[in-house]
């Protein structure tokens, strides 16, 4: 028997020659469960991790939150595809330096270019480009993104914002003053040794600004540093929680995982549960004489042939595929002998029983990312979310996720605005470009916007 079982080894699909069966339920601890396995948040049993002297808080209870959501995320389409469109919806087309100039009679702000090279420079470059596309990426996958203030040879200015993957670092407890220690090393989750990792100072999430002046009073600025952008709505303020977390306590991400493991297990062995195959016995006596083979060996070739035709009924690239036999007529009664009979098996399992479920859960996975589903082309016909098709609810619902966005974009931006100041460069805004889509009557299907 081939049964399918989920991570915490429950099994949930049963499949044999002669049944089908499924785990029906939940577990009354699945919810608290899956809370304890991946939440980083509740103090009361936290534990530390102790670097050179530094109190290292774990990332999980094993100190493995980023490795295993990764993990989940990578195995479940849409919610992979659905941080991706929204890490591309925030990134939008890329940001322009401004100044603003005053606000018209509507309240719109009135923006002027900033001409300064230095600043034009490093705002069209690959290194804040490289910045927002990861550390964006690790701020939704994971709650909380990180960038490194890389210094100059001269050790009094900086060369660049370096992101830190998610995956290979930790912070310390804060301290008094709103500060902790970044231990970078690519060892995590398991304790790196000596030499293993290197110690940043992390800036002070109250006034970042104010605490990389200390540190560049102190001469500190050649060690670099590390600046946190964060999602606050955890209430957690070391790690922060992910936006996609309550689509997997509820467990919506591993249904939307397993049901297509399900099918494809499913299609694979699908004859076993459609057709009932009768052979005479007296069609093994001919093909395989008794006097011409022993016990034994007219087993192994029964055996034989009867997996090589089960290989030529079974799986989805034999379908409709004809099977030939052959018959004998006895002379006497006129009746047919040694014919093979092959009967259909009333099937009341349908895979596409499994659709609406499926669609269900991706439409849950999309809600908790405050995405609406009909933009990606996932409406449901039918049911409790029809209706939202068309293309003024798809451009309304894309309008909706821009003015969502801000803050986020505000978050992404405090690491590039501190590095302009901190160079000496010329205040200036930053704003973020916009495509929206407008109806076909205005001419174009797009229109540029700054915001």
């Amino acid at each position: 028997m081939n049964i399918l079982f989920n991570s915490s080894g429950i099994p949930l699909l049963m499949q044999s020659t002669y049944i089908f069966g499924e785990t029906t339920g939940t577990p009354q601890n699945e919810m608290k469960e899956r809370t304890r396995i991946l939440a980083p948040y509740d103090l009361s049993n936290v534990s530390y991790i102790d670097i050179d002297g530094v109190k290292v808080r774990p990332w999980g209870d094993e100190n493995d939150f980023p490795q295993k959501a990764a993990e989940e995320i990578g195995n479940t389409s849409v919610l992979n595809t659905g941080l991706k469109f929204l890490r591309n919806l925030t990134l939008g087309q890329g940001i322009y330096p401004c100044t603003v100039n005053g606000y018209d009679n509507d309240g719109n702000e009135m923006l002027k270019p900033v001409t300064d090279s230095r600043v034009q420079a490093f705002i069209a470059s690959r290194n804040v480009r490289r910045y927002m596309e990861k550390v964006l990426r690790d701020y939704l996958k994971f709650g909380n993104g990180a960038v490194q203030f890389v210094p100059s040879a001269a050790g009094n200015s900086f060369a660049g914002v370096n992101p830190v993957n998610a995956l290979y670092r930790r912070y310390s407890e804060v301290d008094e003053y709103g500060a902790c220690k970044c231990i970078v090393s690519g060892y995590w989750p398991q304790r790196p040794d000596k030499g293993q990792y290197t110690r940043l100072d992390v800036l002070s999430e109250y006034d970042p600004q104010m605490h990389a002046e200390v540190l560049k009073f102190a001469g500190k600025v050649k060690d670099s540093f590390i600046m946190p952008v964060r999602d606050s709505w955890s209430n957690d303020d070391l790690y922060g929680m992910p936006i996609w977390w309550p689509a997997y306590v509820c467990g919506w991400v591993e249904i939307a995982h397993l049901i297509p493991h399900f099918l494809k297990k499913a299609y694979k062995n699908q004859i076993t549960w459609k057709w009932h195959v009768q052979i005479p016995y007296s069609y093994w006596e001919k093909k395989y004489p008794s006097k011409d083979y022993s016990a034994k060996e007219r087993e192994a070739a029964i055996q034989k042939y009867m997996d090589s035709v089960e290989q030529n009924l079974c799986g989805p690239d034999n379908a409709e595929k004809p099977i030939f036999s052959h018959y004998a007529v006895n002379e006497m009664n006129g009746r047919i002998e040694e014919e093979w009979k092959i009967k259909p098996l009333e099937n009341k399992y349908q895979g596409s029983d499994n659709l609406p479920v499926s669609a269900a859960a991706n439409s849950e996975i999309l809600f908790a990312l405050m995405v609406n589903p009909n933009v990606l082309g996932a409406g449901m016909p039918g049911g409790t979310y029809a209706g939202n098709q068309g293309g003024s609810n798809i451009r309304e619902a894309f309008l909706v996720n821009i003015a969502n966005a801000w803050i986020d974009r505000q978050n992404i931006l405090d690491p590039i605005e501190l590095y302009i100041k901190m160079n000496g460069m010329p205040e200036c805004e930053l704003r973020f470009r916009n495509t929206v889509l407008v109806t076909l009557d205005t001419g174009s299907g797009t229109k540029k916007t700054l915001s």
